[in-house]
């Protein structure tokens, strides 16, 4: 019989480690890698503005393991008295309009000044494959070499519109390593902006000229979020619309009712490519902060965010619970069985599911 061909895409054998490596000294190098830091190890150095302790508590509190959940709640609660002392910056945006850009040059003008600037950037998982290509950093390649610059592209997973679910922990820890302002870059897919709204003082919404955005201004959503839209890539032949799209959300800006607060958002033009309006951008979150803290409305969004992050804890882990009940899980597949022959409805199945949840 002829020999049957391989398949190119078939697994082959894995390398053998050489015969001169010691297997005891293997394994050791092997368990040490597995092994976390103890929780004090880590906020120490965390406190210290070490990176590495730094990277490897964001990962832990992501982490979906129970006892990786644990000991990341803990961390956190030891670094919040040493969190709170950062300017919380939201940024979001359609993609193409530039934000990973805008936020390099925001990021380079800030450390010149001599701040230390974190950068939490949501990544899109594929709803498909659930991967994220996590590509931030290359995107960011001046800023990301930057000894007080911080990158941390977080894959979304199932959160709310794109929100990585830890973003707030990743926020407190930021900042109890010395950073003084969180940029948190949302996907820009529209849901996301209201859970990066929550959790920041500052939300920046970057617009393009010439695309059809400027109607979108007179409609409530995003724009009325925003304490501020800046229209990007106002450069070369597109200097005139921007300027015309500058004109039109400042008349559209007009038409909603005056913030709480009292701020009056504005608008701006820059180009992240030129790095120009960068510096007038960041003059008016400067501003923006120290009339808040005057007026006593920045304290007031601290307590807001923290009431959110509450209420939103409190629904992540009663979803958490309900779909990792093994009697759900079981009853779940028969009432998609009744809803696909049409003998329930969806109403009358989600109230059996709770009944059940709350009598287990």
């Amino acid at each position: 019989m002829p020999k049957s061909k391989k398949n190119i895409l078939s697994e082959k054998e894995g390398i053998v480690p050489p015969e001169g490596l010691n297997p005891k000294a293997v394994e050791r190098l092997r368990a040490k890698k597995r092994r976390l830091p103890k929780t004090d190890q880590l906020k120490e150095g965390i406190l210290a503005g070490d990176i590495t302790a730094l990277s490897r508590g964001i990962t832990l509190i992501e982490s979906t393991a129970k006892r990786h959940q644990q000991q990341g709640s803990e961390l956190v609660k030891h670094c919040l008295p040493h969190s709170g002392r950062s300017l919380r910056i939201g940024l979001t945006g359609v993609p193409g309009v530039g934000k990973s850009t805008f936020i390099e040059q925001m990021g380079l003008h800030l450390i010149q000044q001599g701040r230390k600037v974190a950068v939490l950037a949501v990544d899109p998982s594929s709803s498909l494959s659930k991967g994220s290509i996590l590509g931030d950093k290359t995107r960011m390649e001046q800023l990301v070499q930057q000894a007080n610059a911080y990158i941390r592209p977080s894959a979304s997973g199932d959160s709310l519109g794109g929100v990585a679910r830890k973003t707030r922990e990743a926020i407190i820890l930021c900042e109890a390593a010395g950073f003084d302002v969180i940029i948190i870059e949302t996907v820009g897919v529209g849901q996301s902006e209201t859970a990066v709204h929550s959790m920041t003082d500052f939300f920046l919404l970057l617009k393009l000229a010439g695309a059809g955005d400027e109607l979108q201004g007179i409609k409530r959503g995003i724009i009325e979020m925003a304490d501020a839209i800046v229209i990007n890539k106002a450069d070369g032949e597109n200097k005139k619309a921007a300027r015309q799209a500058k004109l039109a959300f400042n008349r559209a800006l007009h038409l909603y009712p005056p913030k709480e607060n009292g701020w009056v958002p504005k608008t701006l033009e820059a180009s992240a490519l030129e790095g120009t309006g960068i510096d007038k951008t960041w003059d008016l979150l400067v501003d923006f902060k120290e009339k808040m803290v005057d007026s006593g409305a920045f304290q007031s969004r601290r307590n807001d965010q923290l009431r959110y992050w509450l209420e939103q804890t409190i629904s992540d882990s009663l979803r958490s619970r309900f779909y990792g009940n093994k009697k759900i899980k079981k009853v779940l597949d028969k009432q998609l069985e009744l809803l696909k022959a049409q003998q329930t409805t969806p109403y009358h199945a989600a109230m059996a599911l709770l009944e059940l949840f709350e009598r287990d």
